[in-house]
């Protein structure tokens, strides 16, 4: 009889089996299910439609995400240059601040600074406005017209400078040889009207953007003023209207009023008012950049400042007019183009219409200043500046009116 030979199967290896059979039949239902659902028409329309709105909400995020990185980026542009405007008026503020501690203080020694020095040490005077007008040593004629018209004299020049704040001087340096007859001439009108700024410089036509930094750089030294105006001699004021017109602008910094223009820049030899610099201009022909008018214009304290304050690396141009809008140029500061204050004069010719200054004056809105552009000033000033008074005048009294 034969014997039944029996094996014994390990554990392990049952263990083994099982997992081995799971495996497999969990491979085969899976893939029998992928291939049954992938197959289903329904199944593949449900799965579009997901794919297809998860695309338009990843669209709609996309350039809203884009939108708001390119807001903060606009917002943070605005803030830094708003950052650089208040940076920019700081540092004249500080400058100017500076500039007045240096005029009131001495150093250890007792030597006082050289803007002190330049007004003998004295304190400053503060006033509402200071006006410098333009002359030369041939104008005494010009000079007596505007005396005669719009210009107060004696007790009442004094007056209005205590009671109103408004100063009013011709300004002139000095001739190129020492002590001359000329200098003499003004010392001793000087002495009978007092009504002078003499200026450390040297007179010439050619030197008129020098004369105006030297200008300004004076009258910051005598003089705390809200506003500093610089006005030809050939020009008529009423002062009464100009003190109401810087009014409006009296706390606001930065400001550069007058009747902006942009001329040609002449770049041919021999003109008037060519300009040797015309290449930094960039192609022939083009126009300068706005500024104000050379024949009246005024500014703010903080601008008069920043002028004594930077004098000596200011460029000139060969337009006095130019150069003072080219040293503001890259300042926070407000161009006011005030028409007002570049009126036409009454014709002498009865048939010809009402111009600017006296149909302005007859509605009882005078003008500022009144000149002819033709002249660069008022065509024939030692004749006409009477006539331009009688018709384009405010009156005499309006100015001690006038809310300061």
């Amino acid at each position: 009889m034969k014997q039944r030979t029996t094996r014994k199967f390990s554990v392990k290896w049952i263990l083994f089996l099982c997992i081995f059979f799971f495996a497999l039949g969990s491979l085969f239902t899976h893939r029998l299910w992928n291939t049954t659902i992938s197959d289903d028409p329904l199944v593949l329309k449900h799965r579009r439609e997901q794919e297809t709105v998860s695309d338009d909400c990843d669209n709609k995020k996309k350039p809203a995400a884009e939108n708001d990185v390119m807001g903060e980026v606009l917002k943070t542009h605005e803030a830094i240059e708003s950052l650089d405007k208040t940076v920019a008026m700081l540092q004249m503020k500080l400058a100017a601040s500076r500039r007045n501690q240096e005029m009131k203080n001495s150093d250890a020694t007792g030597a006082v600074s050289t803007l002190a020095l330049a007004n003998n040490g004295s304190r400053r005077t503060k006033v509402f406005m200071v006006i410098g007008i333009n002359t030369a040593f041939s104008s005494r004629k010009r000079r007596d017209s505007i005396r005669e018209t719009w210009m107060p004299q004696g007790h009442k020049l004094v007056k209005l400078e205590r009671e109103k704040g408004i100063v009013i001087r011709f300004t002139i340096g000095h001739s190129a040889t020492s002590s001359s007859i000329l200098d003499r001439a003004i010392d001793s009108e000087d002495a009978e009207h007092k009504d002078f700024l003499r200026l450390e410089h040297v007179e010439g036509y050619h030197e008129l953007s020098s004369k105006t930094k030297t200008y300004f750089s004076t009258a910051v030294t005598k003089w705390d003023a809200e506003f500093y105006v610089k006005v030809d001699d050939d020009v008529h004021v009423n002062l009464g209207k100009l003190a109401a017109t810087l009014r409006h602008h009296r706390y606001k910094p930065g400001v550069y009023i007058g009747c902006m223009k942009s001329g040609p820049v002449l770049s041919k030899k021999y003109v008037k008012y060519h300009e040797p610099e015309y290449w930094k201009f960039g192609e022939v022909g083009n126009k300068y950049f706005r500024h104000a008018t050379g024949q009246i214009y005024a500014i703010s304290k903080d601008l008069a400042d920043y002028i004594a304050i930077n004098q000596p690396i200011l460029h000139k141009y060969a337009n006095e007019d130019v150069s003072l809008g080219a040293w503001f140029i890259g300042l926070e500061v407000e161009h006011i183009n005030d028409r007002s204050m570049c009126c036409r004069t009454p014709s002498t010719q009865p048939i010809l219409k009402r111009t600017d200054c006296e149909r302005k004056a007859q509605e009882g809105n005078t003008c500022v200043a009144s000149f002819d552009w033709s002249c660069s000033g008022i065509c024939k000033s030692l004749e006409r500046m009477q006539l331009v008074h009688q018709k384009c005048g405010e009156g005499d009294a309006v100015v001690w009116s006038a809310l300061i």
